[in-house]
């Protein structure tokens, strides 16, 4: 963490992808977004693009310095519909920037097959996985000890350049929401990626042990924001998916409309 360090990070994970929609495990295999995972990546575009809509989210003023996100198709086809979004917003394009380090856990001879199989072949490796991550994971696959290695130093590199941006060192702001809450212009990054490797990402930015892996969830095309000042982390917002409403309110008129067909109470 640099020291003094003013900013936030704020990480989007990608939108549904074909495999997701099929109960497949992915890992680091490269199935595309959906039809509904470009719509939530829209969604979320749409949100970040305009930050300050009730309810506001807690990021400084004005764009990104930079999109980070993993290689893979969906981070990437994710980060470039946020990208094109914002810059109507911001007058000049975002860069966007491929990080390795932020790939998704490799899940070895898991990777595309359905979940169920994976329960039927390997019911005590999975069992293990789900239990306790540090001592079990996939046949062929990445232990959570080798990617967290791997995001830190993608995290380093994300953080130096953020501070980089930096033009001056602002006056203390209260940790205490609150008193001080006024959203400043300090720089801050957004990171696209995979809810494994943002469990991992969480953990190290809050410095929190490998054994809480399962702690943090992230919803398809959820908001996370980590604010630092000082140099210090703080969790600001988790999980945020008030956007993604228009899906739910949609697939809550089909199912109405398909009950009525039905005759079904």
């Amino acid at each position: 963490m640099p020291a003094g360090l003013h900013g936030a990070v704020v990480l989007l994970r990608h939108g549904e992808s074909t495999w997701i929609a099929e109960r497949r495990f992915q890992g680091q295999a490269d199935p595309p977004l959906s039809d509904a995972g470009r719509r939530q990546a829209e969604l979320a575009a749409s949100r970040l693009a305009d930050p300050r809509r009730p309810p506001m989210l807690p990021i400084p003023f004005g764009p990104p310095g930079e999109i980070v996100h993993s290689p893979l198709e969906r981070t990437g086809d994710t980060a470039a519909l946020v990208a094109a979004a914002i810059p109507a917003a911001a007058g000049f394009p975002i860069p966007l920037r491929p990080e390795p380090g932020l790939l998704e856990i490799g899940q070895g001879e898991w990777e595309g097959l359905p979940v169920a199989e994976i329960e039927r072949r390997w019911p005590d490796v999975l069992a293990g996985w789900r239990r306790d991550p540090l001592t079990s994971w996939a046949p062929g696959g990445e232990s959570i000890a080798e990617v967290d290695q791997r995001v830190r130093v993608a995290l380093h590199r994300v953080l130096a350049r953020m501070a980089d941006r930096l033009e001056t060192t602002p006056a203390f702001r209260s940790h205490v929401l609150g008193y001080d809450d006024a959203t400043s212009t300090d720089p801050w990054t957004l990171l696209v990626a995979h809810d494994g490797v943002f469990k991992i990402v969480l953990l190290a930015l809050l410095d929190l042990p490998l054994a809480r892996f399962w702690s943090f969830p992230f919803a398809l095309c959820g908001i996370t924001v980590v604010e630092f000042r000082a140099g210090r982390p703080r969790l600001r917002a988790h999980n945020l998916t008030d956007h993604l409403a228009p899906l739910d309110d949609a697939a809550a008129r089909a199912e109405e409309s398909a009950r009525a067909r039905s005759g079904a109470l």
